[in-house]
């Protein structure tokens, strides 16, 4: 098996978190991705919507390996007259996964504050009856309230705050016994890793068998990331958080290769060759089926109508769109199956 730097990985994947990157925000973590590719001497350009491409190296026609730096996150809806602010969801973050979360409000002009998600009604000893079980919803009665003096909508305006700005929720990163526990998981695990393995290949000076991009895709969580391809792209692999659940097969601590998801199979032939690396090199895998709400960017590749082969694998993970948790075991059998698929 190749050598896995777990601190390395941890590392990177902490950073990441760390950035604010809700989509549509996307220009810190592109920065930042930027940064990490001179650092391994590796050639990059961005995409004009958002986006970065990597090229790893290799001659030929290029498999491009995605994975997305966007989050989910919230909106500025409008103001309310006493200074709270109703939001929209950005990607499919729920109101019950929102709620009682600390989060960064980031304005057009580059300021930052801090506040709450909250329902209208947040203490249970006062709620009125009529609101003690009614569903959260983002528009009636759940909101987000700055930590600043603000008494009515003037106050917030006067803060430079204005509908369209950006919230966006702290990861809350915990790790133990080698289980890590954070929002954002989905995707940032999977660049973590990803970055691992661009810099195996260049620290250890090693040719590629065919040319490989890394694709730092940035608006996966609203369908369109992996739409446009980069040209000569033959085919491409999604890197995405694979569904723990009583109806899969998937583990926090393996590697799973998607077979199908809600919308289509994954090309056959494709998988098979991804089974068979992951055996060759001993990486611990499950081959599962994600329905009925799942989708990576090799789906929306598909459907805007590229002609590649399509696959997609991922770290085993427990929970979705909330905190997430998966196991570094999981991150060290996709890193072995990458670097086995790529350069075995």
């Amino acid at each position: 098996m190749f050598k896995f730097n777990e601190e390395y990985v941890i590392e990177k994947l902490k950073e990441l978190l760390a950035i604010d990157s809700t989509t549509g925000y996307f220009r810190p973590i592109q920065n930042y991705l930027e940064k990490e590719m001179e650092k391994l001497n590796i050639p990059s350009e961005e995409v004009h919507k958002g986006g970065l491409i990597a090229d790893v190296g290799g001659e030929g026609n290029s498999l491009v390996i995605m994975a997305h730096g966007d989050d989910i996150g919230l909106m500025v809806r409008y103001i309310k007259d006493n200074g709270a602010l109703v939001v929209t969801k950005v990607g499919g973050l729920r109101e019950e996964d929102a709620t009682g979360v600390i989060c960064r409000l980031h304005t057009r002009s580059g300021q930052v504050f801090t506040g709450c998600v909250r329902r209208v009604h947040s203490c249970v000893h006062v709620r009125p009856d009529f609101d003690d079980n009614a569903p959260m919803n983002y528009e009636t009665n759940v909101e987000f309230v700055l930590d600043e003096d603000v008494k009515c909508k003037q106050d917030v305006l006067d803060l430079g705050i204005r509908v369209g700005d950006i919230i966006a929720l702290d990861p809350g990163f915990h790790m133990n016994n080698g289980y890590i526990t954070s929002r954002f998981l989905d995707d940032k695990a999977c660049i973590a890793v990803l970055i691992a393995v661009m810099k195996y290949i260049k620290d250890n000076n090693i040719k590629c068998k065919r040319n490989i991009k890394a694709f730092f895709t940035m608006f996966e969580e609203i369908g369109h990331g992996g739409a446009w391809l980069p040209e000569g792209t033959k085919d491409i692999i999604s890197l995405d958080i694979a569904p723990v659940a009583p109806t899969q097969v998937s583990s926090e601590k393996k590697v799973s290769l998607f077979a199908k998801d809600s919308r289509f199979p994954y090309h056959y032939e494709m998988l098979t060759e991804l089974v068979d690396a992951a055996e060759k090199v001993g990486a611990a895998y499950e081959v599962d089926v994600f329905t009925p709400r799942y989708g990576t960017d090799s789906d929306f590749a598909i459907t805007a109508g590229n002609n590649v082969r399509h696959a997609a694998l991922g770290p085993g993970t427990i929970g979705s769109h909330g905190y997430e948790r998966t196991h570094i075991d999981s991150l060290n059998n996709m890193y072995q199956l990458l670097l086995e698929y790529i350069i075995g």
